[in-house]
């Protein structure tokens, strides 16, 4: 029996209580947010001010990848899970402008996001989106609803960005990605950013320290060993698993050497 993804039709938001499609989403500019979150968020950019740059950098670094696995790589099916709440450049606003045919599902369970899922359903005529509202760590159930907008039998990009640091145990983690890397062919790709303590020093470790226990869900940190581990048998790309703001650089874009921030980034083909 396959698994059953979980309905946030059936949940409530609680917006007295931080979470973290919230707070990222205030970090990031944007209005879907409560006075919990940015109280929460405030206290957090107080402790570690690079917090504000770590958002940016991951959202920079999807538009890198997007943009080199459509433009460079061929893909034309994206599985974005955990896409968090909609902003500017999504993967299919990216994907699609440069191949208007790219299919692209977005995977999430957040009550919040769910309600928003419509500004991620746009799509070119052309191309498809869709919204599979369902936890991470049901593969199979996410497999199982991608497979009607997506063809498993040619390559797709799974995109898990800022999204395997809400899985604590490195176990369950790793097992999660190698069912999602097991449904997709050779040729085939996996992006993944990750929040490190090995990049950001005791400024983050007391930014988390604080998240854990106001906020939801909580964070787990990994070293940059760990985070590789979860690209085992994998052909990682240049320049392999680096800050996610050292991926790629596009220099005349930023108009200066990039900065790193505490946060792993990689892309990696499946042979």
């Amino acid at each position: 029996m396959s698994e059953k993804p979980k309905r946030s039709e059936s949940r409530r938001f609680d917006d007295t209580v931080a979470h973290n499609a919230r707070v990222w989403n205030y970090w990031l500019g944007g209005k879907d947010n409560y006075p919990a979150d940015r109280k929460v968020g405030d206290h957090v950019f107080g402790v570690f001010p690079s917090i504000v740059d770590v958002a940016r950098a991951d959202r920079a670094f999807l538009g890198r990848a997007v943009r080199y696995l459509t433009g460079e790589a061929g893909i034309r099916q994206f599985l974005d899970i955990g896409t968090g709440l909609p902003t500017v450049e999504n993967t299919h606003e990216v994907a699609q402008r440069l191949a208007p045919e790219s299919r692209i599902v977005y995977v999430d369970n957040d009550p919040l996001v769910l309600v928003h899922a419509r500004a991620l359903l746009g799509s070119t005529p052309e191309g498809t989106t869709d919204y599979i509202d369902a936890d991470a760590r049901e593969a199979g159930a996410i497999v199982e609803a991608a497979a009607k907008t997506l063809d498993f039998g040619e390559p797709v990009a799974i995109m898990l960005l800022g999204l395997l640091n809400f899985v604590p145990d490195n176990d369950e983690a790793g097992a999660m990605v190698r069912r999602l890397l097991a449904a997709v062919p050779s040729g085939s790709y996996l992006a993944i950013t990750h929040p490190t303590l090995e990049l950001g020093g005791e400024a983050n470790a007391a930014a988390m320290r604080f998240w854990n226990a106001n906020a939801t869900p909580p964070i787990t940190t990994r070293s940059g060993e760990e985070v590789a581990g979860f690209f085992d048998g994998l052909e990682l790309l240049d320049p392999g698993l680096v800050s996610c703001a050292l991926w790629r650089p596009d220099l005349a874009d930023i108009g200066r050497d990039p900065v790193p921030v505490a946060q792993f980034g990689a892309v990696a083909r499946k042979p």
